[in-house]
């Protein structure tokens, strides 16, 4: 009987780390945020092709890297930049009425938490301003000079 109150104490202490990634941290709770988010995937430069091996320091800086459909040629931007000159207030509301172009999935962004979204400013600011800012986007049948994935849609199906 011993164990088991040792094991539902130690279940008990975990709990807010095993049900959100980082407990009461908002900078861990952020950095878990950004890594099951997929917000590395587009915003850090060769995170996907190194298997997640981008050193903390380089994340978010952006990429030069275009995503380029219908919609024209959108570039990951530095969130290092964005939200470091954003107030917390200024990036809720940011956040919850941003429309974005392809691919963001801006909708996800839109139904974060407060808690989330104060999680993830406070992760970013703790990075640090860094990098450029990504290059501008460009408007459909403008070619791009930098390297592109080329999002092809299926033609309308009457």
């Amino acid at each position: 009987m011993k164990r088991f109150g040792i094991l539902a104490g130690a279940l008990a202490l975990a709990a807010p780390v095993l049900a959100n990634g980082a407990g009461d941290d908002p900078v861990a709770r952020g950095r878990y945020l950004v890594m099951i988010a997929g917000c590395n995937d587009c915003h850090t430069a060769g995170f996907g092709p190194s298997g997640g091996k981008v050193p903390e320091a380089q994340w978010l800086l952006g990429d030069r890297v275009g995503f380029s459909g219908p919609w024209g040629t959108t570039y990951p931007s530095n969130l290092r930049l964005t939200l470091g000159r954003l107030g917390l207030d200024e990036w809720k509301r940011y956040a919850r009425n941003a429309v974005l172009r392809p691919p963001m999935p801006y909708w996800a962004l839109n139904t974060m938490s407060d808690a989330d979204l104060e999680a993830l400013w406070r992760f970013t600011r703790s990075l640090g301003d860094a990098g450029e800012p990504a290059p501008t986007a460009l408007p459909p049948g403008q070619e791009p000079a930098l390297p592109v994935f080329r999002l092809e849609l299926p033609p309308a199906t009457p």
